[in-house]
């Protein structure tokens, strides 16, 4: 794997990490929208894969003699969160609140929003110094050949 690699897979990283950092920015921000296009909003979930992967991780983790095929990260979709339920509170004083006095709300967890974040922000991080680590490697190697 050659340097510019490095800088490649190292960079798709910060970016997939900081498109993550924007949905769950923007899910934090929804967390109390009851009324988004007719229905409360629903939680979005990034879906990362390798990028530019020809054969499947086991074919590559097993060939103990191929070279290092991935070439980093890449957001292949976002997807609404179905599976979590919504959060339903009695208020019937609430414009949105059904006949029984209840108001859907988005299946939004402050909490897990924020370490979600919090885990992104520690991989953003990571991805950086892995960057820099690599450019300190490249600028040290020109040093040496320029002498």
């Amino acid at each position: 794997m050659g340097i510019f690699s490095s800088f490649n897979i190292n960079s798709s990283g910060l970016t997939a990490q900081r498109y993550r950092m924007d949905i769950i920015s923007q899910n934090l921000a929804n967390a109390n929208t009851t009324r988004a296009d007719g229905s409360p909003y629903r939680r979005k979930v990034v879906v990362f894969e390798e990028k530019n992967s020809q054969t499947p991780f086991s074919r590559v983790l097993n060939k103990a003699t191929d070279r290092y095929s991935g070439t980093g990260v890449k957001v292949s979709s976002v997807q609404e969160d179905n599976w979590t339920d919504m959060i339903e509170v009695y208020d019937p004083s609430h414009p949105d609140a059904d006949e029984n006095g209840y108001v859907t709300y988005p299946n939004v967890n402050v909490v897990t929003e924020m370490t979600n974040l919090i885990d992104a922000n520690r991989a953003y991080e990571a991805n950086a110094t892995a960057f820099n680590a690599s450019k300190s490697m490249a600028m040290k190697g020109l040093e040496m050949g320029g002498q």
